[in-house]
């Protein structure tokens, strides 16, 4: 894990270049040897993209729609898990916590803590994650516009906290399926912030009869390319060596074998962008 905040931020920026950041990993961690093995090769990638990168993994699912659904190897095995990622590959990683309690435990261990959509008004969560010092990255809730993300950032700021990143995951629509409006990405940067999309997630198709959330993952590569003409300042990408196998959120799973391509096509969208002077003043400057 980094040694302290300062040694994470520069992970997030890349001011020369106006580049965007990642944020990729599996759902959830299933064991060390498949996290190592995402992390390094997502690194690899990265690095030679010069995309700045921070591992995703989720210590412990608590939002599942049936009883039986896996949510994790255990707390504390997962955190470590994490850390050795950290340590071992050299990146910042984040992960995403529920309960106060979860807050100070988590950031022991992680770089950036993340605040699920649904939980996104809970104002003592919001607090408790502030307080740690972290970068707290903060998911728009699906009922929510991207306006009224300005309280959500006004909580963790007055609670002592300068380090935001805000992302949007679509919107609700109907009862089984999201969609992206893609005006909340500026909005939610005039608020001073790093604004992340969350191109895995708002492919979601929630509420199935079978307990199962489905998705569309033929889509993600449209929502990235969008998300990056707009001027996303980073991306989130779920990934998988094998998503039908993956235990959590396989359907809307980005195969790890198809990522270098992708990012390949949204750095050439970021620079055709920045050599028309159609995007400016991108990166994280807001940390």
């Amino acid at each position: 894990m980094f040694n302290s905040l300062a040694d994470a931020l520069p992970h997030f920026r890349n001011t020369n270049s106006g580049q965007f950041f990642l944020m990729a990993g599996p759902c959830v961690i299933e064991g060390e040897e498949m996290a190592l093995r995402i992390a390094e090769r997502v690194k690899h990638i990265t690095d030679k993209l010069q995309i700045p990168y921070i591992f995703k993994g989720s210590y412990r699912k608590a939002n599942r729609s049936r009883l039986d659904s896996f949510t994790g190897i255990g707390d504390e095995t997962a955190l470590r898990i994490l850390q050795k990622v950290s340590k071992e590959i050299g990146v910042p990683t984040v992960t995403d916590i529920h309960e106060t309690g979860e807050a100070a435990f988590a950031a022991d261990y992680v770089d950036v803590l993340q605040i699920p959509a649904f939980l996104c008004r809970q104002t003592d969560l919001l607090i408790a994650a502030a307080k740690t010092g972290k970068v707290v990255n903060i998911k728009k809730g699906q009922f929510l516009s991207g306006e009224a993300m300005k309280f959500a950032v006004d909580k963790v700021k007055q609670s002592g906290n300068e380090h935001v990143i805000l992302t949007d995951r679509g919107n609700s629509f109907g009862y089984s399926d999201l969609v992206v409006d893609f005006r909340n990405l500026p909005e939610m940067q005039s608020f001073g912030v790093p604004v992340v999309m969350d191109v895995t997630h708002s492919l979601q198709r929630p509420n199935q009869a079978s307990g199962v959330t489905g998705g569309q993952p033929a889509l993600i590569e449209t929502i990235a390319k969008a998300a990056i003409a707009v001027g996303a300042d980073g991306l989130f990408i779920e990934t998988h060596p094998t998503p039908a196998t993956a235990k959590s959120d396989g359907a809307n799973m980005l195969p790890l074998d198809q990522l270098e391509r992708l990012l390949i096509k949204l750095t050439n969208i970021r620079q055709a962008l920045q050599d028309t002077g159609s995007v400016k003043d991108l990166g994280v400057a807001g940390l």
